[in-house]
């Protein structure tokens, strides 16, 4: 027979996350964690690393590595003086955003992050591969066109995407940077995300979470309705 104390404690989730917005692009900087080893990342660190670092320790969590969906600044800003100052490596995005990482330093004061850098993942990935954190195990989805080397990150036990620039509630990315592509980014969300399913959450880079599902029934860009035409 259960008892009380057993009805009162609830399954813990194999993850949990916080959003932890940064920069003056209030970018969705996403600390994620294993719920049983306390194994934690970074989803796009643009800046802001002593706040950072102050999360991660009022959430009593241990830092393993940093992961990247794109190269732009605002996602990807803070990286290296992250991963220095915890010893943690970087993962992510995909080779051909290597061009975006490697013009950070030269873009930082334009927009205000002067003290942004450059780095070298230790691991670029591709299409199809996994990252792990702790015992969390992460599909790695190549979605280009915001930028050619956008990855997205999908844990299916808990049907939870970090999705970056390619999504975002009621919009979608932009493609009007250097070798954006509209098109590939309309095929990106619709044959790489909508067949993971409309329950599927997601957080993108900026702005509130949403579900694959109201996107499809709701968004102006790739709703069924409007991709129907």
């Amino acid at each position: 027979m259960p008892t009380n104390e057993d009805n009162i404690h609830p399954e813990i989730p194999p993850l949990n996350a916080m959003l932890c917005p940064v920069t003056a692009f209030q970018q969705n900087c996403t600390l994620l964690w294993c719920t049983k080893t306390k194994k934690a990342a970074f989803i796009d660190p643009g800046g802001e690393v002593d706040k950072l670092l102050a999360a991660a320790e009022a959430q009593g969590v241990t830092l393993e590595k940093i992961l990247i969906t794109h190269g732009h600044i605002d996602h990807a800003g803070g990286a290296a003086e992250l991963s220095e100052r915890a010893g943690i490596p970087i993962e992510g995005p995909h080779l051909e955003d290597a061009f975006w990482i490697d013009a950070i330093e030269k873009d930082g004061p334009q927009w205000g992050m002067p003290d942004a850098r450059c780095f070298a993942p230790d691991r670029w990935l591709n299409d199809g591969e996994t990252v792990t954190v702790g015992e969390l195990s992460f599909d790695v989805l190549h979605c280009p066109g915001h930028t050619p080397g956008h990855v997205v990150f999908y844990n299916a036990a808990v049907s939870l995407a970090s999705v970056g620039d390619v999504l975002f509630q009621g919009s979608i990315g932009r493609t009007d940077f250097p070798r954006g592509d509209h098109a590939a980014l309309i095929n990106s969300i619709t044959t790489k995300l909508w067949p993971l399913g409309d329950d599927v959450t997601f957080i993108p880079g900026h702005g509130p979470a949403s579900t694959f599902g109201h996107e499809r029934r709701t968004n102006q860009f790739v709703a069924d309705r409007v991709l129907a035409r």
